[in-house]
């Protein structure tokens, strides 16, 4: 008799009419298989899925070019189909359920004809973690296949794991025929299902990347007491051997996967990776909060990674590993057959090839990588592994960082006065955009906790159960708030950044053990400026006061928007937060006193 999971690979392949049906075993000399199916036999146009690359220099590497109209997440497409559109919340996209099930079944019927459906069995987290979650995706797509392989772990065991279970997740994929006019991705939380079509670009593809570890995971997380989070997690180790483990949300551009592998600038202290990307945080037996990496790889944004800003990050992508290493839309180099982007070190080669396929010419305005151009890479061959990745407990967090990108306003490092405080210091979070982000230079898009794009359900209810959480912890982590990114008068940016980023970590850690006391300001508590460590920077205690400076009349200003934000979350936005954002603003329009810090 057949299982649930067997009935309802079954019911796909009747809507979807693929050739033939082939299950996945996650094994390495399947993974070999499935990229000299991607060399040999599938193609996107004309182009291979697959080409190899300089294997001396980049071992085990390929080059993957997508449809050039599928090279990003496009958010304007992906909707979250609760029942009730409030339950979705003004964050989402939102269609229902039964509308968006027959709009993706007309898309479908017969999407992979002449291809073949792969059936991917994979876990998001440690397959002995009482904290992970068996899944499927169907896709028709080596290279979904390939890059599944390397981001989840993926084997024949998970379907043993499945059994007769019917509440596995299920994902089901289809390049369709890359018809941005019929690209969707849809979620179905409550059924625990996404359904995509049209799109074989990495968030919108990998449906255990964003689609499901964090859209679906978060309302799963909001239904059974966990968090599921848009955040990198470390370990930082002091001279004398003690790690502490932090958590750290940070939107994109903002440095993310670079603190994640950090390098440290200061003797004694190392960074150890667990993840660059997904946390999952629950409250553990002992009342403190655990989090797990779902992940087993790093999906990371090529252009700007170079030896001076991700050192690791390139130690990691030349390792040599029986995972393959795959490189998407970059540039090309025609004489040495490697991948190249703008920001990588040395001298910009002579004969490249641009994403799309064309030959470059470096006088243009154009660049050789796409902007958003993209590695996937083992976890396991990064040099700064934590030992501790793999343990199915996850890793006790002592601080959860949250950051955004603002040239004025934020100070470079603040610790928040309590749980509640830390949840409205990340729910005020915002960063001005940069050139590669579709929208205007420099203007502010709020992004809390760095989640506005991925929460599953309604933001305002998201902070509810941020804060019903920390009722729920013996031992809260501290919350603080990052901020790399201040401008001096010139616009130049003041504090170095990247592996100086040890010194707030230093902070953060010593605050975190009651090393040192900490000054108190309207926004949250600042260093004594003797507790920083800049021995060795070449920065004026002038600029430095800078990095903290808060000034009355920008932040009255930055209430009201902030203000207007939390309004469009309505009566779903706590109480808690507005008494928060009431305390704040009396301070700075009444100039009083904080109460009850």
């Amino acid at each position: 008799m057949a299982t649930p999971l067997e009935k309802w690979v079954e019911e796909q392949a009747k809507l979807t009419k693929p050739d033939k049906i082939y299950w996945c075993d996650g094994s390495e000399d399947e993974a070999r298989r499935l990229i000299e199916i991607g060399m040999k036999e599938e193609k996107i146009g004309d182009v291979p899925i697959f080409q190899e690359l300089n294997q001396k220099s980049w071992p085990n590497a390929y080059y993957h070019r997508s449809h050039p109209t599928d090279v990003a997440r496009t958010e304007h497409l992906t909707y979250v189909c609760h029942p009730d559109k409030e339950v979705a919340g003004s964050n989402n996209n939102w269609m229902h359920p039964d509308e968006a099930k027959e709009k993706m079944r007309k898309l479908s019927d017969g999407c992979m004809k002449g291809r073949t459906m792969y059936v991917l069995p994979y876990m998001m987290g440690h397959p002995d973690s009482p904290y992970a979650k068996a899944c499927i995706q169907l896709t028709d797509v080596s290279y979904v296949a390939v890059s599944m392989r390397i981001m989840t772990r993926m084997s024949k065991e998970i379907i043993e794991k499945i059994g007769t279970r019917e509440d596995f997740v299920k994902g089901l994929h289809s390049v369709g025929d890359f018809d941005p006019n019929k690209r969707f991705i849809m979620h179905f939380p409550d059924e625990h299902l996404v359904w995509s079509i049209g799109s074989g670009y990495g968030g919108n593809a990998l449906l255990g990347k964003k689609c499901f570890s964090l859209r679906i995971a978060s309302w799963l997380g909001f239904q059974e007491g966990w968090l599921a989070e848009h955040m990198v997690i470390l370990g930082i180790e002091d001279p004398k051997g003690n790690v502490t483990y932090v958590t750290a949300a940070l939107p994109s551009a903002c440095g993310k996967t670079n603190l994640a592998m950090l390098e440290s600038a200061l003797p004694g202290y190392k960074v150890w990776t667990l993840g660059d990307d997904i946390a999952w945080l629950n409250v553990g037996p002992d009342g403190r909060l655990w989090a797990i990496n779902p992940e087993a790889g790093l999906f990371g944004v090529a252009p700007g990674t170079s030896m001076k800003t991700n050192p690791n990050m390139l130690k990691t992508l030349k390792a040599a590993n029986f995972y393959p290493t795959l490189f998407t839309n970059t540039g090309l180099d025609i004489d040495t057959n490697e991948p190249w982007w703008e920001g990588l070190d040395g001298a910009v080669p002579k004969n490249l090839i641009d994403w799309q396929g064309k030959v470059w010419d470096s006088s243009s305005n154009s660049k050789a990588a796409h902007p958003n151009s993209r590695f996937t890479v083992s976890i396991n061959n990064s040099p700064t592994l934590s030992k501790e990745f793999d343990n199915p407990k996850g890793v006790p967090i002592s601080a959860i960082i949250l950051g955004g990108r603002r040239t004025q306003l934020i100070p470079l490092v603040t610790e928040s006065f309590n749980w509640q405080h830390g949840v409205y210091l990340g729910a005020q979070t915002g960063s001005e955009t940069t050139a590669a982000a579709a929208h205007q230079v420099g203007q502010l898009r709020r992004d809390p906790m760095a989640m506005l794009p991925f929460c599953g359900y309604n933001m305002g209810n998201y902070f509810q159960h941020w804060l019903n959480i920390g009722k729920k912890l013996t031992q809260p982590p501290k919350i603080f708030s990052v901020n790399w990114f201040r401008v001096d008068d010139e616009g130049k940016f003041i504090w170095p950044g990247f592996g100086e980023n040890i010194r707030v970590l230093k902070w953060i850690v010593d605050r975190v053990h009651n090393r040192v006391k900490a000054e108190e300001t309207p926004l949250g508590l600042v260093p004594d400026m003797r507790d920083l460590e800049t021995g060795g920077l070449d920065i004026s205690k002038e600029k430095l006061a800078k990095l903290f400076e808060i000034n009355a009349e920008s932040w009255k200003q930055e209430l009201q928007d902030i203000e207007k934000f939390l309004n469009q979350f309505g009566n779903r936005t706590p109480s808690e937060i507005w008494q928060e954002h009431k305390k704040l603003s009396e301070q700075f329009n009444n100039n009083g006193e904080r109460g009850g810090a």
